[in-house]
């Protein structure tokens, strides 16, 4: 993967947000010319200018529901690679504005596919949608990508809507007979947690104020099981997608599960208790905190990785209670006076890019030995 984004042109969506900043900061590292498109980032989340993202990249306000503007911008900048991640994140906010919920990551994922389409530069396009877009079952196996879409709230549903757009566009023009070689894929993907999150009603976020202010942790849905896993995580393997999208699309079309394995589902509540453990003396009481009347969120939802470890060679590679180190440290140093937030996170990168590259060689020589 280290060569396959050198020098390579590459459109992002979403930069200006958490994950998109992170997708930012890893490509350019790789050598790769980024041009980032977003809306401005949301009042108080700062990651975007402590991380200093808009520097050494083509940095672009816009918004992806305005398809003129959007096709403006791939017409000049002429992207190779396409990684679709802007979008309204939030489930407790798609319950107070779903029809911007529906019409940017609905919409505006068939105005990025659009673009991509009718770009001839475009050989790889990775669509980012969320572990929610599967119809939840209330509990069962993990979700496999075989399993239909689905989704109770706005959030859920648009991106369950947002998977079969993609579905369509692939089977429709970009794997048709005859069509050019492009490579689509959507990624799944969902509770990513690390530094530079400050979105609001997110527990990891919520923790890092509380922790940084000696105010007590709240605690809403303290049981609700989720597979959390650091940013890094996830972005590796859209990385490793997009390089193998590039070189046989239509193998590797189609739809991916990027999770940790089973033994890093843990409730909210042992999530948080890891987190303050990890922020050692000082850490703020948590406090179990149940609202009534809140909106409606699933209480278990796992996913089923086989098929990227089977098929693309990726894998997981920190443990839950590494993945709360990492964030911690990250919120730790962003409270001390002089935090560079970019080489924090380049150095954070680093330090994973190294470890996936020993763990994997173990695992290789594991495979080979047993």
């Amino acid at each position: 993967m280290k060569g396959a984004f050198q020098g390579r042109r590459v459109f992002l969506t979403g930069h200006t947000g958490f994950k998109g900043g992170w997708l930012a900061l890893w490509l350019k590292s790789l050598g790769a010319k980024v041009t980032g498109y977003s809306l401005p980032a949301r009042p108080g989340d700062t990651f975007f200018k402590d991380a200093r993202i808009a520097s050494g990249m083509n940095s672009i306000l816009g918004d992806i529901r305005d398809l003129p503007a959007l096709q403006a911008a791939f017409k000049k900048h002429r992207p190779e690679f396409v990684f679709h991640l802007a979008a309204q994140p939030l489930v407790r906010l798609s319950y107070e504005e779903p029809v911007e919920t529906f019409a940017t990551n609905v919409q505006g994922t068939v105005h990025v596919l659009e673009c991509a389409r009718k770009a001839s530069s475009v050989e790889a396009c990775v669509v980012v949608t969320s572990d929610k877009c599967y119809e939840n079952r209330g509990g069962g196996p993990a979700y496999r990508e075989e399993d239909p879409m689905g989704g109770h709230d706005p959030y859920s549903a648009s991106k369950g809507a947002a998977e079969l757009v993609t579905s369509s566009y692939r089977r429709s023009f970009f794997n048709a007979n005859g069509s050019r070689g492009v490579g689509l894929a959507s990624a799944r993907a969902g509770n990513v947690i690390g530094g530079g999150d400050w979105a609001k009603d997110r527990i990891v976020p919520d923790c890092a104020r509380a922790l940084k202010a000696g105010r007590p942790i709240v605690v809403r849905n303290p049981t609700s099981i989720r597979p959390w896993q650091h940013v890094m995580e996830p972005l590796s393997g859209y990385l490793w997608l997009a390089a193998r999208l590039a070189e046989q699309p239509h193998r590797f079309a189609g739809g991916w599960n990027f999770g940790p394995v089973d033994t890093t589902a843990v409730t909210v509540l042992q999530l948080v208790r890891k987190i303050a453990d990890a922020w050692g003396p000082g850490a703020s009481k948590v406090v179990v905190k149940r609202v009534p009347g809140a909106p409606h969120e699933a209480r278990t939802l796992t996913l089923d990785p086989a098929k990227a470890s089977r098929e693309l060679g990726w894998k997981s590679v920190l443990t839950v209670d590494e993945t709360a180190r990492e964030t911690v440290e990250w919120y730790r140093a962003s409270a001390k006076r002089g935090f560079d937030g970019a080489s924090f996170t380049l150095g954070q990168i680093e330090a994973y890019s190294r470890r996936a590259a020993e763990r994997r060689q173990l695992w290789a020589a594991e495979s080979v030995a047993a």
